[in-house]
């Protein structure tokens, strides 16, 4: 057993039910240019923060534009998604509501784009739940670097192993874990192909977030 001092969230597939966009959103980009992308972009692209996925779209599909203009057409789609129509995903304000009833500071780590993570989260009533909100575009590195994570416990004033990270991506559960944070797994239907490894990688995995409650106790205890 082992005290919780904070946790971290990510955003798209953990605390918003946005990532039905974003998986496919290097294939709608290509489409408004009038190229046919390849069957499986959307998986390569997936773990790929916004500079990464257009220096790979730039770089593989020959786009004759810079990669800050790429990142800057592609958000022009998602933009009203997040500010008009994303919700939260079932059971999250639960959760948000009991660390914060038990005094445990929360911070959100995403490797989306703040200003659109901000707007949905502002929208739905759950930003001022969080000390902090940290991107990979900021931190410099993507979740298959811990940087983002270890930077996000500082913030919190915890250590990894006190400090939970929740997560539905199984690339970033794995970063996580192997940087020696706990990790709890939510499922997304974007990462179903991974549920038994994110059940073997994670100290909890749920189907819905709210699930997780009935593993912490109510002194914000949790399973090792």
């Amino acid at each position: 057993m082992m005290e919780s001092k904070g946790a971290i969230f990510d955003v798209d597939g953990t605390l918003l039910d946005s990532m039905p966009v974003w998986h496919n959103i290097g294939e709608l980009y290509l489409e408004s240019l009038g190229i046919t992308c390849e069957k499986d972009l959307g998986d390569k692209i997936y773990a790929m923060s916004l500079e990464q996925g257009a220096s790979y779209l730039r770089k593989e599909y020959h786009l004759e534009k810079s990669e800050s203009e790429i990142i800057h057409e592609v958000l022009k789609i998602v933009d009203d998604f997040y500010r008009l129509e994303v919700p939260l995903k079932p059971g999250v304000r639960k959760v948000l509501d009991w660390f914060r009833n038990h005094g445990i500071p929360m911070a959100v780590a995403t490797s989306g784009n703040r200003a659109l993570a901000l707007a949905a989260l502002e929208r739905t009533g759950a930003a001022e739940y969080f000390q902090t909100v940290l991107t990979c575009s900021e931190i410099g590195a993507g979740k298959d670097k811990p940087e983002i994570y270890l930077q996000a416990a500082q913030a919190l004033g915890c250590k990894p192993e006190e400090t939970l990270v929740f997560e539905d991506a199984f690339h970033a559960a794995c970063t996580a874990r192997e940087a020696g944070f706990p990790v709890i797994g939510v499922y997304d239907e974007s990462n179903r192909r991974f549920v038994h490894q994110m059940q073997e990688q994670c100290i909890c995995y749920c189907d819905q977030m709210e699930e997780c409650i009935e593993f912490l106790n109510a002194d914000g205890i949790y399973r090792e």
